[in-house]
Order: C-alpha cells, then sequence, then structure tokens
C-alpha cells in the first residue's frame, strides 16, 4: 500500500481548518489532494485529536501482534491435534 506524504497529525490539521469554516475546494487546491482523498480522510479521521490518532495506532499495533500470537497457537493446537490423532 502507498504511503501518505502527509502524517496524521497534518491530515487532522486539514480537516480541522475545514471544520473552522475555510472552503473545502481551497483546502484541496492548497494541499494538491482530490475530493475523493479528502472524503476518506474525514471518514477515517474525523472528530480524531493528535492524541487520539497516537491511541489509535498502539491500538493497531497491538491488534496485529495478537492476531499473530492466535494464528502461531492454532498452527501449533492443529499441529498437536494431527499427532494425537495419529498416535491413536
Amino acid at each position: 500500500m502507498r504511503q501518505s506524504t502527509f502524517t496524521e497529525t497534518q491530515i487532522v490539521s486539514m480537516l480541522k481548518e475545514a471544520d473552522g469554516g475555510r472552503p473545502v475546494h481551497e483546502i484541496w487546491r492548497k494541499y494538491g489532494i482530490s475530493s475523493a482523498t479528502y472524503d476518506k480522510w474525514k471518514t477515517q479521521y474525523g472528530g480524531l485529536e493528535a492524541s487520539d490518532i497516537k491511541r489509535l495506532k498502539e491500538l493497531e499495533h497491538e491488534n496485529g501482534r495478537l492476531q499473530r500470537m492466535y494464528a502461531d497457537l492454532s498452527l501449533e493446537n492443529a499441529a498437536l491435534k494431527d499427532v494425537l490423532a495419529k498416535k491413536l
């Protein structure tokens, strides 16, 4: 997936500009983004603060780690079941 040229903090500041009353098409032009990108960011980051975004990233990282742990444990469990089935 392609990395954004803007950080999450910059994205939040752009969205706050629009909430502050600045016309959205000026924001698109100023930062060189499309309306689809703006809409995607608004649905993803709308209403968040910078500290909320930091917490969101931490939770996403932890969730990924837990998913990897679950996958490893389920593979081990399946392997143990296969070994037990062959012994019986």
